[in-house]
């Protein structure tokens, strides 16, 4: 099996707001950097696409290094709660439902997929590819904010 670095991130201007999540996929000495945003969104879900877009990139089970500053998905992919909301109907117990299940529900079916070993980096902190990440989420709003200022100036009258 192939062996590929994932790094990801994700931003939110305002939470919620406008966010984006930036990827950079790492295999030997290629790399491919991806981003996406959307307009109205979480930063927690924006962590959470910038695993999924990555890992929908790979076209054959690999061995999967993830690299992510969000304590909220290494924590619930390692500690395995993640799995436990799924089986439990996307219940967190007595604390009520789990948020962003349709994100868990597809992350979950893609991470069975490979053979994949999570590591927490901090953020903001220097990590080379987390500093990348972050500027790609970052622009990624920048550009939709773009492209949604130059759709809403066409439709003025």
């Amino acid at each position: 099996m192939k062996n590929i670095d994932i790094y990801t991130d994700g931003a939110c201007s305002g939470n919620p707001g406008p966010g984006g999540w930036g990827s950079i996929l790492r295999y030997k000495t290629h790399e491919k950097e991806i981003s996406g945003a959307e307009v109205q969104t979480t930063n927690n879900r924006m962590e959470l696409l910038a695993v999924i877009k990555a890992l929908e990139m790979l076209k054959e089970p690999c061995n999967v290094c993830i690299y992510s500053d969000s304590k909220y998905f290494c924590d619930a992919i390692t500690k395995g709660w993640a799995k436990k909301w799924k089986e439990n109907n996307w219940m967190r117990g007595k604390s009520g439902p789990a948020l962003n299940s349709d994100l868990w529900d597809t992350l979950l079916n893609l991470l069975d997929k490979h053979s994949v070993k999570i590591h927490w980096v901090k953020g903001h902190a220097g990590h080379p590819e987390n500093e990348r990440c972050d500027k790609l989420a970052v622009q990624a709003i920048k550009n939709l904010m773009n492209q949604t200022k130059t759709y809403d100036e066409t439709l003025e009258p």
